[in-house]
């Protein structure tokens, strides 16, 4: 791969300001396309109307810039990308590859409960398939990925190693557009990424689980697989994940020195001493570049 060619992005959700968990992606998402001559992209995922804060995107450009972590170009909204998403969806069912479900999350519960494979708390339901031959009088309440019967996805993690999902089993037909409108993040995140052109995504180990079925959407409607790389998580003292669903506080960027040492402790760089927010980026970006290079 010739790293001038190197395209990378950060994407936060506006349900919220930056905090500690998510300056760890930020930072290594900018540093990655950095470290290797590349561009940083800052998209905004607000495709979930109900769930942007107002005011919360710019707060979070403001948190960047702050911190010395500037785009190359303007951020793009998934909120104005409806009709690629729209383009997307109507290639999948042209090929018969998405169909429309009317389960609730109960009537999924229900099924899986009578097939003996109850739901676990705080997994993930695996859809059975209910209405992969038809609604049987049900409204549709959103569109589905046709997996089939053997989907295994294999892909190399630039920090984990190699991974590997079978999706049929793991996941089953995974949602691609809910009925009241919002797309789903996986094919928004695929259409995004080959739109824009991205070659390398950098993010939170948290997200791994979601590649596997990503790769499968890209493989079905022809777009390039970008190299992945996922970060640790900042987490809490009882080990969860720190996330704006727990209350965790908003990132003061006030002495950013501090912030950013305390992320890239997180991701592992040995600690270094700089007089100024550019000396301590521009060091970060050599370190970056000789823990993860793109071999």
């Amino acid at each position: 791969m010739n790293t001038s060619s190197y395209i990378g992005r950060f994407a936060p959700s506006p349900s919220g300001p930056l905090h500690a968990g998510s300056l760890v992606a930020a930072l290594a998402s900018w540093l990655d396309a950095r470290a290797h001559s590349g561009t940083w992209l800052v998209r905004i995922e607000d495709v979930d109307g109900p769930r942007t804060a107002p005011g919360a995107e710019g707060e979070i450009l403001r948190q960047l810039h702050a911190l010395g972590l500037v785009p190359d170009a303007p951020p793009i909204r998934q909120s104005e990308r409806n009709a690629l998403y729209e383009r997307a969806l109507q290639r999948l069912r042209a090929e018969d590859l998405a169909y429309p479900c009317g389960c609730t999350r109960r009537d999924i519960e229900s099924e899986l409960a009578a097939l003996g494979q109850p739901a676990q708390r705080g997994a993930e339901l695996v859809y059975p398939g209910t209405c992969r031959n038809g609604l049987n009088g049900k409204p549709a309440r959103a569109w589905r990925l046709r997996c089939g019967n053997d989907v295994r996805i294999v892909w190399h993690d630039r920090r984990l190693g190699e991974q590997q999902q079978d999706v049929t089993h793991a996941v089953g037909d995974f949602v691609l557009q809910r009925a009241d409108g919002p797309w789903a993040y996986q094919l928004a995140v695929v259409v995004d990424d080959a739109e824009q052109g991205i070659t390398g995504v950098v993010r939170g180990e948290d997200l791994a689980d979601n590649t596997a079925r990503q790769i499968h959407l890209q493989r079905l409607l022809g777009l390039p697989t970008p190299r992945y790389l996922h970060t640790p998580l900042l987490r809490d003292a009882r080990g969860d994940k720190l996330s704006k669903s727990n209350g965790v506080a908003a990132l003061d960027v006030s002495d950013p020195l501090t912030v950013l040492r305390d992320a890239a402790d997180v991701l592992g760089l040995s600690p270094f001493r700089a007089a100024t927010l550019n000396e301590w980026l521009q060091h970060a970006v050599q370190a970056w570049r000789l823990r993860w290079p793109l071999a």
